[in-house]
C-alpha cells in the first residue's frame, strides 16, 4: 500500500494545479454511499465509525504534537470516517458499480488517482490492495478527500473533511485509521 507521504507528493506535484475554485463545501455525493454497499458481488459485514467533536479536539491535539501550527490545526479538521466491508470469499467489484462511483465524483468536481503499478485486470478481482484516492479543492486546499481500499476481502473507504493544505495531509499519515500504504505506488490521475 501506499503511504500517505507519497499521496501527499503527488497532489503537491500534480493535482494541485488542476485544482479550480468551488464555492461550496465539499461532500462525498451521496449516490457513492449508496453504490459503496452494492459494490461487491456478495454481502459483507460493515463497519463504520465518525470522530464527534470530542475525538475531533484530540486529532487537533495529535497534529500541533506531530508540528502543525496550533491555529491551523483547529481549523484544519472537521469530520473523519470510516467505513469497513469484510467478505467471507473473495470478492469481485462490479466495473458497472465502480464505473457509477467514479462517475459521480467527476460530476461534483472531485479529482480521481490511482495507483499507476495497477493494472486493470487487478481492478474487478484483486489479488492485491487496490487503492483509489478522490480530492476535491476549495482554491489550492483540500476540503475533502476520500481514499477507498479494496482488497481481496476486504475494503476500506475513509474520508477526511476540513480545511487542509495539501502539506497537511502529511501530518495525517498513520493516524485515525488512515493506512500506511505502498511506499512504491506511483499516484496518477484516473484515466477518463
Amino acid at each position: 500500500m501506499m503511504s500517505l507521504r507519497s499521496y501527499v507528493c503527488f497532489a503537491l506535484a500534480f493535482a494541485a494545479p488542476l485544482a479550480v475554485p468551488v464555492s461550496m463545501t465539499a461532500q462525498e455525493p451521496p449516490a457513492v454511499a449508496q453504490s459503496l454497499g452494492s459494490l461487491a458481488d456478495q454481502p459483507g459485514t460493515h463497519t463504520a465509525f465518525s470522530f464527534d467533536r470530542s475525538l475531533m479536539q484530540i486529532a487537533q491535539n495529535l497534529l500541533q504534537s506531530n508540528g502543525m501550527d496550533a491555529n491551523r490545526a483547529a481549523a484544519a479538521l472537521t469530520g473523519i470516517s470510516v467505513d469497513s466491508y469484510h467478505y467471507p470469499r473473495p470478492a469481485f467489484y462490479t466495473p458497472e458499480v465502480m464505473g457509477t462511483i467514479i462517475d459521480t465524483f467527476h460530476t461534483a468536481g472531485w479529482k480521481h488517482l490511482v495507483n499507476g503499478n495497477q493494472t486493470p485486470a487487478n481492478s474487478a478481482q484483486p489479488h492485491a490492495a487496490l487503492t483509489d484516492m478522490w480530492l476535491h479543492f476549495s482554491g489550492a486546499d483540500v476540503d475533502d478527500f476520500m481514499v477507498m481500499i479494496r482488497a481481496p476481502k476486504d475494503m476500506t473507504v475513509i474520508q477526511v473533511t476540513g480545511d487542509l493544505r495539501p502539506l497537511d495531509l502529511l501530518h495525517l499519515s498513520g493516524h485515525f485509521g488512515i493506512p500506511k500504504v505502498d511506499p512504491n505506488a506511483v499516484m496518477v490521475p484516473a484515466p477518463r
